[in-house]
């Protein structure tokens, strides 16, 4: 779930730092307590929201950048996140992992998560363009979702982004290099996987099979609603 940032281009939503690290400090106070683990992401987990506020904030400023040059907004709203101790824990443990900073900050790579919706398809790759011209972002792995869709119907841009901070990483490094997960979808994308996810939470769903069904002719329309739209922007700006 992507809650403590929610960004847009006339305004934004944060929780401070300070009020973010204590409730990542409170999980190790907690732990100590009562004599379990402490913070899976160890003492990196302080650095974890700093910077994914630093990378809002350079895409916030990316995002406005091209719309003072072009008039138009890059995309609709941004939203980030910092994978929860507990979300982590369990998924190192689905993959067999040891329960420890290396394994929640390295091996998975989606401790720190953003999602940019757009208004349009043509947004999507062109915000893929100024990422990938930063300096200090490099892309190590993308899977296009669009123009591959899911068998489900899901679609969407993901991409594996490496940030250079200046923090230390888990290998010792200062700078440091930590990985940040990216999703990019359209405004009809993003409905759809929403309400997708929601769904498959509900255990108690009769027909599965035709809910499935019925979800990918969404998935299906909703794409072809995409299309669309993308053509009669470009009608317009044909005049």
């Amino acid at each position: 779930m992507y809650f403590p940032y929610i960004c847009r281009d006339d305004h934004k939503f944060q929780l401070k730092h300070k009020q973010i690290s204590r409730i990542f400090g409170r999980v190790e106070v907690i732990g100590k307590e009562w004599g379990t683990s402490v913070s899976i992401y160890g003492k990196y987990a302080d650095y974890l929201p700093q910077i994914l506020d630093s990378v809002l904030q350079q895409i916030q400023g990316i995002g406005q950048e091209y719309s003072a040059k072009h008039g138009q907004k890059l995309y609709e709203y941004l939203k980030g996140r910092v994978k929860g101790e507990e979300s982590m824990t369990q998924k190192c443990e689905r993959k067999g992992l040891p329960l420890t900073p290396e394994s929640a900050l390295i091996e998975n790579r989606d401790a720190i998560g953003l999602r940019i919706v757009c208004n349009f398809i043509d947004d999507i790759y062109t915000c893929i363009d100024l990422l990938k011209k930063q300096d200090n972002f490099k892309i190590i792995n993308e899977k296009d979702y669009i123009t591959d869709a899911k068998p489900n119907g899901y679609r969407s841009y993901h991409l594996i982004m490496e940030v250079v901070t200046p923090f230390e990483d888990v290998h010792g490094n200062k700078p440091g290099t930590y990985y940040v997960e990216i999703q990019l979808r359209t405004i009809a994308m993003d409905t759809w996987a929403s309400l997708e996810h929601e769904m498959n939470y509900k255990h108690d769903i009769k027909n599965p099979e035709r809910i499935s069904k019925e979800l990918k002719r969404v998935a299906d329309e909703l794409a072809s609603c995409d299309v669309s739209m993308q053509t009669i922007r470009q009608l317009i700006k044909e005049g």
